[in-house]
């Protein structure tokens, strides 16, 4: 359903941010209906929602509040007031996209908890968040655990010092916008350690100092960019940032994989110092995997961790690098060895921003989309093979399909392995011969898809070798890297060199390799007895 169809207002929140009050009067103004679910509960209950918590649990309450949304967002022209914790669930967070523009209303813990106060004074009615021994502490956290969910909303508004009607003029003005623009729903990559949502459309960078508020950030916001990105697109990150209120600094760095060394971090180290930069402080990101790697890894040791904000500008970053908290340096020896897993506060992938690409870069990140279907997902790659033709040539609705599938299914894996000790490590499917391409190059020859592709290509040979595939499903994995145009064969590199960065691989074990190999399209397998072989042999055809 495109924006401009979208035919309710959905008001999410915390408790006491005023949307069942806001709701009556932009309805009204409207001259719409009004629901609210908390009340629409209670009725098809016939309990109070503390007695549906205390006598049947959260989880039947969920439920009943699953059955009156999905009934709610049948209707057309109708506010609908949400309870504070509904958005956290997928599935109403996907209903809500169908069928309204979210907007949340904001306020700051301290106001919640006077206005929780001053409700409780005229009423009996006991509020489980003034039942604990800190209410404004408990407020904080919960709202805090909340935010990712409540950033993914259309449009916010910050009631703190407004009144009821200029609140609901914002409400309106932004129901308005909103409506206006185009784009894909955000989805929200949920890990043990952090929540964070995740953007992908078109001219979303005008949008990134309003999503930063959004997650809770403001004050300063430190650039971290590439020359080359930095001359396309840092004018309007510095716009958008100083239009929300955010004091901006940035520094450039050279671009390519050489760049992202220890000496490099310590020369920004030395730069947020002379900042004095704070732990509330943002690091955005602004640029490609090398220029998130980079940032990410400063903003994960800085002051034992600052706000880390990621705008991939590259294919490869926004279907792959920015999501999943990889961040990174080089050791001359091997790619990646100094690193942490460090996850970020937001990601924000505008994809008109790959129109300022060189060709080479934007053929470079069409290797780790590929990769995604060929490991994760037959219906993404049958979709990459029918829209190739239109990919290449940056279709905007095509790509930014391909883009958020890919990302998405990133996201789940992640979610279900954020440190890489288990079902992650498919994401590596490609990459051992990869960065050994990459390290004895001295990472100056290929492109990181580049060196990808060709891994891809490696393992599938190997896979073969094992049994594992059969020869048509190794055909087709090369004609549809190959459509995309990149090259799934390479020459002038030294095989023992390539060998010899192999064996410093991260996914080395007591000395042997653990390859992730295809046993079919969609399905991964681990294996730490390949021969060195059959490993000479492939890289022989491939090299």
């Amino acid at each position: 359903m495109r924006k401009s169809e979208k035919a309710n207002i959905i008001l999410t929140g915390f408790s006491f941010t005023g949307k069942s009050v806001v709701g009556k009067e932009v309805a009204q103004r409207l001259g719409w209906n009004f629901m609210d679910s908390d009340e629409e509960i209670v009725a098809l209950s016939r309990k109070s929602i503390p007695d549906i918590f205390a006598q049947n649990g959260e989880e039947h309450f969920r439920k009943l509040e699953r059955q009156v949304l999905q009934r709610a967002c049948e209707e057309k022209e109708t506010v609908i007031a949400i309870g504070g914790g509904a958005i956290v669930d997928q599935r109403n967070r996907e209903l809500f996209a169908r069928s309204g523009v979210v907007i949340c209303l904001e306020a700051k813990p301290q106001t919640i908890y006077e206005r929780l106060r001053t409700n409780q004074k005229n009423s009996s009615v006991v509020r489980p968040l003034l039942a604990v021994a800190d209410p404004l502490e408990r407020i904080t956290q919960l709202k805090a655990s909340r935010q990712p969910y409540y950033a993914t909303a259309d449009w916010s508004v910050y009631t703190d010092n407004l009144s009821l009607n200029e609140v609901v003029d914002e409400v309106v003005r932004g129901f308005e916008q909103a409506r206006a623009r185009q784009g894909d729903a955000p989805f929200v990559v949920t890990t043990p350690t952090e929540s964070y949502p995740v953007f992908v459309g078109w001219g979303l960078l005008d949008d990134l100092g309003r999503r930063m508020c959004q997650v809770g950030l403001s004050d300063c916001a430190n650039i971290i960019s590439d020359e080359d990105v930095f001359l396309y697109h840092g004018e309007r990150a510095i716009n958008s940032l100083e239009q929300a209120g955010f004091s901006v600094e940035s520094f450039l760095v050279p671009p390519g994989e050489t760049t992202k060394t220890i000496d490099t971090a310590v020369r920004l180290y030395d730069w947020l110092v002379t900042r004095h930069a704070e732990r509330g402080h943002a690091i955005v990101a602004l640029g490609g995997g090398m220029v998130g790697d980079l940032a990410g890894f400063v903003a994960a040791t800085f002051l034992r961790g600052l706000p880390l904000v990621q705008v991939p500008t590259t294919l490869i970053a926004m279907a792959d690098a920015a999501i999943g908290g990889k961040v990174a340096l080089n050791h001359p020896q091997a790619k990646n060895l100094v690193g942490a897993f460090y996850q970020p506060r937001l990601v924000i992938a505008d994809v008109s921003t790959l129109t300022t690409l060189p060709k080479r870069e934007l053929v470079s990140g069409w290797a780790e989309v590929v990769k995604h279907a060929l490991i994760l997902d037959l219906d993404f790659l049958e979709f990459l093979e029918a829209n190739a033709n239109g990919l290449v040539a940056l279709e905007a609705a095509a790509t930014t399909e391909a883009i958020r599938r890919s990302a998405s299914l990133k996201a789940m894996v992640v979610g279900e392995d954020e440190k890489e000790r288990g079902r992650r490590m498919i994401l590596n499917y490609g990459h051992t011969i990869a960065h050994g391409l990459e390290a004895a190059t001295e990472y100056e020859r290929f492109l990181h898809g580049e060196a990808v592709a060709i891994g891809m290509t490696g393992a599938a040979m190997l896979s073969e070798r094992l049994g594992l595939i059969s020869h048509d499903i190794v055909a087709r994995h090369g004609r549809l890297i190959e459509r995309f145009g990149l090259s799934t064969t390479c020459s002038g590199v030294d095989r023992d060199a390539v060998l010899k960065a192999m064996a410093l691989d991260k996914k080395v074990r007591e000395r042997a390799v653990r390859w992730v190999l295809l046993e079919g399209i969609g399905q991964t397998t681990f294996r730490d007895d390949v021969s060195r072989e059959d490993v000479v042999g492939v890289l022989k055809d491939l090299v």
